[in-house]
């Protein structure tokens, strides 16, 4: 089977998404939000070989990657992180003072967890990050000349 990018591949469903993230929408229009997508696909294949293959659950990833890069875009009174990046770590209050830090966590993560929709694909994608068993496959003994 070769890969094709017409075949089993997700179309953004802007109503879908904006119905799952109704304060984001309110700020991103479908043409915002269709370039948010084509962008969510760089992290995540949308071709018939994606690692994804059922298309209703990549659609339910892409949306997440949809949202988080939305967070990452907007200031922070139209539902985005408003320029923060990482988690806060401390905050004041008399002139305002807020310290941010990525905490100890893989380099990886800590971009996907500076919002909650980062996080929850994340932590949704993390059977892509482990070793998968594939029956019936014979490996080849690799023979170094």
């Amino acid at each position: 089977m070769s890969c094709t990018t017409t075949s089993g591949v997700v179309t953004f469903d802007y109503a879908a998404w904006s119905a799952r993230y109704p304060a984001l929408a309110a700020n991103v229009n479908q043409t915002l939000a269709q370039s948010y997508f084509d962008q969510a696909t760089l992290y995540l294949s949308n071709t018939s070989c994606s690692p994804v293959r059922a298309l209703t659950k990549r659609a339910l990833l892409l949306n997440m990657l949809v949202a988080h890069l939305a967070m990452l875009d907007l200031p922070s009174d139209q539902g985005g992180v408003g320029g923060v990046i990482g988690r806060v770590s401390s905050a004041s209050r008399g002139s305002v003072s807020v310290s941010t830090d990525f905490g100890s966590q893989q380099e990886r993560a800590a971009w996907f967890n500076q919002t909650q929709a980062g996080a929850s694909f994340w932590a949704a994608t993390r059977f892509l990050r482990q070793a998968r068993y594939v029956p019936g496959f014979q490996q080849r003994p690799r023979i170094w000349p």
